[in-house]
């Protein structure tokens, strides 16, 4: 039998290779090369559309779930603790519980001394939420700098639930009395906040503490209120102490609105300074009365049974008293 023959006689079915007459110069080395060719573009087709694929997740972080209680916040942490007790923050506790969880993850970083524990970047209420709901929580983990968790940090808060006026100052403060950044513009330049208002949120920051306390809650505070308090602050800084300490001790409940005023214009029901009165009496029947009026800011001088050959005398001491 010729060796054509025998050929086609063989049962290629088992390596995928068709014996009709179409293909048989598949059996060939030249129909062979041809059809691992084949193979090798659909594979190469099959690899090029899986990158694509994997293309679309490029640059994404995974997530995955973790015990709040492994998680704690950062020296950096900008929350009042007043800011878990309002209506907001119940609202979103709320919506967390109906979905059994937060949707929107936090972001944290392995801790650096304790193995196995995290440190929050951002999502202080969503984090704070799963904790009293005994829910595990959604979080990315990523590898961060101080400066870099701070910088998140600000523009999460910013871009969601911003923080007061005072939080952010108090926040700010921090970072620069830390050294984390040396100076506000720096700051201003890594966490992409106006120059402007980063100076009326460190005004707020510096505030006195008993003029923050006059207050119903530091919360309140508005960032333009800082170029009104510190100014007068600096003109007469025992006058406004004097006023919040009043509003200190004060019954009567106020707006924070009402206590700006207050303490900018005194008045109300709050004491005014009380006016002090000096009398003074001479060897030779002279008499004089100073009233000191600390909220007028005035000192009223009276003498009788003066010499007039002393007016002179008189009139050196009170200009130099005012000059």
């Amino acid at each position: 039998m010729a060796l054509k023959d025998k050929a086609a006689k063989i049962d290629l079915s088992h390596i995928g290779l068709s014996t009709n007459s179409r293909v048989q110069g598949a059996k060939t080395a030249i129909g062979m090369h041809a059809d691992a060719l084949f193979r090798d573009e659909k594979i190469s087709a099959e690899n090029l559309a899986l990158k694509q694929k994997l293309a679309e997740f490029d640059g994404a972080s995974a997530t995955r779930k973790l015990d709040p209680r492994r998680i704690k916040p950062s020296k950096w942490a900008n929350r009042n603790e007043l800011s878990y007790g309002g209506a907001e923050f119940a609202a979103l506790r709320q919506e967390i519980e109906s979905a059994g969880g937060n949707i929107q993850p936090i972001k944290v970083r392995p801790s650096k001394s304790v193995p196995g524990q995290y440190e929050l970047v951002f999502g202080h209420r969503r984090h704070r939420a799963c904790l009293e709901l005994g829910f595990d929580v959604l979080a990315v983990i990523s590898e961060l700098d101080d400066s870099e968790l701070f910088c998140q940090m600000d523009r999460e808060n910013r871009a969601r639930a911003a923080l007061s006026p005072w939080e952010a100052g108090m926040t700010y403060a921090k970072a620069l009395d830390e050294g984390l950044f040396p100076s506000a513009r720096k700051l201003s330049e890594a966490a992409s906040i106006d120059l402007s208002q980063l100076g009326k949120a460190l005004a707020l920051a510096r505030l006195p503490a008993d003029v923050i306390a006059a207050f119903p809650s530091p919360l309140e505070l508005q960032y333009r209120w800082a170029t009104m308090l510190t100014p007068a602050i600096q003109k007469d800084p025992d006058l406004i102490l004097s006023r919040a300490k009043a509003l200190l001790v004060s019954k009567e409940k106020l707006s924070a609105t009402e206590v700006l005023k207050q303490l900018l214009e005194g008045g109300g029901t709050v004491p005014p300074p009380a006016i002090k009165k000096v009398l003074v009496k001479g060897k030779d029947g002279q008499v004089g009365e100073i009233r000191l009026d600390g909220g007028k800011r005035s000192a009223v001088v009276t003498l009788s049974n003066i010499d007039p050959k002393r007016f002179g005398e008189l009139e050196k001491t009170i200009k130099a008293l005012l000059s």
